[in-house]
């Protein structure tokens, strides 16, 4: 495997500095992750292509860039990647094709779908799509050896447009869906928080797929209002500083859940993922040490599945960390760059939601206000 990286910052472009030179690779795959007003310019996917014409570009809008151990915003991070061994195939769809999020999930896979198929990575519209259906239906006809990981595109801290494209300008209520075949690449993956739970369990008594009405049987959103204290006339962006912990069914293991919107005539609230009836949920606040620890595990983690030998690592984080982290967001960055080393390539951004299984061989997951890592390498 083979990459290089460009970086469009302060209206100019730039080649990063040890890096293989644009003309001396012939990239599969192009990512390029940007500020919503960047990415779908049609001047920038342009620019792009005529750098690497016969590349799939998969392009999308975030909540802030990742570069190496950096982090932006207000820029585009391009990561081109040339594989040895590998074939690849890229699959995009329009949110308004399909009557669901799960048959946008469904008729992904379904796309993908080969013998030798060994992981596919989302990259999905992150303000149309409910993402707890989009992986349901990405999970339905998958094979268990295969990995689904990704994330949803972001749109600063605004919550309006995200843009997600595949070799075209990016725009909105697309869903990109890249298939990676044969035995020599390793993929890992891995998913960590980081935040405290706090406050009493409650049942989930009444809700519709994401949208929450009722915990206890009392309303949900004025029960949210009681903890949340001077932090209330700030919704609902104050509510990223505060998501739920949710536990569903018999399983152990909680998924974290981050409010969208809030509807104070319905008294309901919107979460990027489901709240099944009869779900148990606590609130969870931020502890900082633990966030920016959350990335050393999930980069230590990603890397042992690849046998310690990333060539390149992309990293998913939320909107919500970084507005909680703040000027120490790139903290988080760091830690994970400090595990994976030189010898690792490092691309990804900030995103109203992450995908990925918690463990190998296991469904994959919507997850919220974690740090998720994808690792790629390629056999020798």
């Amino acid at each position: 495997m083979k990459n290089t990286q460009l970086h469009y910052i302060n209206g100019k472009w730039k080649h990063i500095t040890n890096a293989i030179e644009p003309k001396d690779l012939n990239p599969q795959l192009v990512l390029a992750f940007g500020a919503t007003d960047l990415v779908g310019k049609p001047s920038i996917y342009e620019h792009i292509k005529a750098i690497f014409p016969s590349a799939n570009i998969v392009s999308a809008s975030t909540s802030g860039e990742i570069l190496g151990d950096g982090l932006y915003d207000d820029t585009v991070v391009v990561t081109a990647i040339e594989f040895e061994k590998t074939k690849i195939q890229c699959v995009d769809t329009d949110f308004k094709s399909h009557t669901n999020s799960f048959e946008v999930g469904k008729y992904l896979m379904d796309k993908l779908l080969a013998d030798d198929l060994t992981a596919v990575l989302v990259i999905s519209d992150g303000s149309s799509i409910n993402g707890s259906e989009l992986v349901s239906g990405l999970n339905q006809n998958k094979p268990p050896q295969v990995s689904v990981t990704g994330g949803l595109a972001g749109d600063a801290a605004r919550f309006q447009q995200t843009l997600v494209g595949l070799n075209e300008t990016a725009a909105d209520g697309k869903i990109v869906a890249i298939g990676f075949y044969g035995s020599n690449i390793n993929i890992g993956h891995s998913s960590f928080g980081g935040w405290d739970e706090f406050g009493r369990e409650r049942i989930v008594t009444k809700s519709d797929k994401n949208v929450l009405y009722e915990l206890d049987n009392e309303s949900a959103l004025d029960l949210y209002k009681e903890y949340l204290g001077p932090y209330v006339d700030e919704l609902p962006g104050s509510a990223l500083l505060f998501p739920l912990s949710i536990r569903i069914g018999t399983d152990t293991t909680n998924l974290v859940r981050t409010i969208l919107t809030i509807n104070e005539a319905e008294k309901s609230m919107t979460f990027a993922g489901n709240l099944p009836v009869g779900s148990k949920v606590r609130l969870m606040k931020a502890n900082f040490n633990k966030l920016i620890d959350a990335s050393t595990l999930a980069a230590k983690e990603a890397m042992a599945d690849v046998n310690n030998r990333a060539e390149l690592a992309l990293l998913i984080s939320c909107v919500g960390r970084k507005l909680v982290l703040q000027e120490r967001t790139v903290e988080e960055v760091e830690a994970a760059k400090n595990i994976f080393g030189n010898g690792t390539t490092i691309t990804g951004f900030y995103s109203y939601g992450e995908i990925s299984p918690f463990n190998p061989n296991t469904n994959c997951e919507l997850h919220n206000q974690t740090m998720t890592i994808t690792t790629f390498a390629e056999t020798e």
